[in-house]
């Protein structure tokens, strides 16, 4: 069995390893890796392991941006200090989600998870892609939000843009007016339905409906003009253009 590892602590790397080879005694670990650009760089160059074991957090950023350089099938147990990324995590190929630091017994279910999903001869079988499809996303139809001492539920649909300014995020509805959201802009990406919004890049999450002009920039990228938004200079990274233009071809 290969198994890959995706972990940028070298003492998580060193922890992770000892347990898989305990409860997975069989595998071969072919791969470590600290960060995205070196992960994809393997996958592309290599047959797709048996079962990867990925952090969330890496040195150059999120693991799940692997998934948006490769079609990436092999099974997936995710392994992170932080819960908030849990729903997005089953929108890949999750096994399971562990949180650190890792609980030996909830390693152990984990495989013995996977193992309950493949078949003799230790690739996934017809029933972990039954599992993934079983596990769609659902997202928020509604936000509660605070107005002074008043409580109030927006609905998503009203809400054309998101944006985050010192460490705080803020939605902009129909009617221009803005509230406070207590999740975080990585947080609400995963609550809202991705046929609806885009992640334009690490400051703002935009409706279709909300954008006013897109307009070609240097190095590749594209400059976003949003209704009713003061900032004139939403600029989008050359990487996500390709996943743009496909969105709002959709």
């Amino acid at each position: 069995m290969r198994v890959v590892l995706i972990e940028d602590e070298p003492s998580a790397v060193a922890r992770l390893q000892k347990l898989v080879l305990e409860f997975l005694p069989e595998a071969q670990i072919v791969g470590t890796f600290d960060s995205v650009k070196g992960s994809v760089q393997w996958f592309i160059g290599h047959p797709a392991p048996d079962l990867i074991f990925m952090d969330i957090q890496l040195a150059d950023g999120l693991s799940f941006e692997i998934f948006e350089f490769i079609p990436l099938k092999s099974p997936v147990i995710f392994t992170t200090a932080y819960d908030e990324y849990a729903l997005k995590a089953f929108k890949v190929n999750s096994i399971d989600y562990l949180l650190k630091p890792i609980d030996p017994q909830d390693l152990e279910k984990a495989i013995r998870k996977f193992q309950q999903l493949q078949n003799p001869s230790g690739l996934a079988t017809e029933q972990v892609h039954k599992l993934l499809q079983a596990l769609t996303p659902t997202y928020k139809n509604r936000f509660l939000v605070k107005i002074g001492e008043h409580i109030k539920s927006i609905p998503a649909d009203d809400i054309q843009y998101i944006f985050s300014q010192e460490k705080a995020s803020f939605a902009v509805l129909s009617d221009g007016k803005r509230y406070i959201l207590d999740p975080t802009l990585d947080q609400l990406e995963s609550m809202l339905d991705p046929k609806n919004f885009f992640r334009l890049n690490r400051q703002y999450i935009a409706r279709m409906e909300a954008i006013a002009d897109i307009i070609s920039y240097s190095n590749s990228r594209l400059k976003i003009i949003l209704h009713a938004c003061e900032d004139k200079d939403i600029l989008m990274s050359r990487e996500k253009v390709s996943d743009f233009k496909q969105w709002l071809d959709q």
